[in-house]
């Protein structure tokens, strides 16, 4: 498995590109806001001529789904994640507004419904969607076992968590799905998170503050 991130937008968020050996990839929280960003992750797809199977969302805050519209147009992608976070994609124009910007396109649909435990195949690879609310109601953590990775998007970050005081967050709920659900993994798995740098949950367990 081979993956390629991107750090896109004023927040910025990243953005990840994850494919195999046969040339099939999933896109992850397309952060993509600016016409170049949009383009630099599409000519990327291109230029490696990867076939992209599932666009994935871990949450949909405003600052992950920007991209959304612009690959649903090009690339017929419809965003994959959990229903309880669906209400975000209504009020993300008043959220834009908030932080002094207009969106370019309105939110699209979500094309599909992810739940805890659901599988994500492509080519020969395959991401377990694992449930972990608390920094929005339906964050997901997508886990590869194989590869002994996870992609946390805003659930977890290198030293920190992520914030639970937006509509729909929890603190003691995420500090109890990180435990369970995540802490529970091998502790060589590598995490790459939706803001900053990757960490692994070895290192969390042990350092991160909010866990001593």
């Amino acid at each position: 498995m081979r993956i390629k991130k991107f750090e896109f937008n004023m927040f910025p968020v990243n953005c990840y590109v994850v494919w195999d050996e046969t040339g099939e990839a999933v896109i992850i929280d397309p952060g993509c806001f600016y016409e170049e960003e949009k383009q630099t992750l599409k000519n990327f797809i291109k230029n490696n001529n990867l076939t992209v199977k599932h666009l994935l969302n871990t949450h949909l805050h405003l600052d992950h789904i920007f991209g959304n519209p612009f690959l649903l147009k090009e690339f017929g992608l419809s965003a994959e994640a959990h229903k309880a976070d669906e209400f975000w994609l209504e009020s993300a124009p008043r959220q834009s507004r908030m932080f002094g910007f207009s969106l370019k396109e309105p939110p699209v649909p979500l094309g599909k419904y992810l739940y805890d435990e659901d599988t994500i195949t492509f080519g020969n690879t395959r991401l377990e969607a694992i449930h972990v609310p608390g920094h929005s109601p339906g964050s997901l953590v997508f886990y590869c076992k194989e590869e002994n990775c996870m992609f946390s998007g805003d659930v977890l970050f290198q030293g920190s968590i992520g914030r639970a005081d937006l509509a729909g967050g929890n603190f003691d709920e995420l500090i109890e799905n990180i435990c369970s659900r995540l802490f529970s993994l091998p502790d060589e798995t590598v995490v790459y998170p939706g803001h900053g740098a990757p960490t692994t949950i070895g290192i969390e367990k042990v350092e991160n503050p909010f866990f001593r």
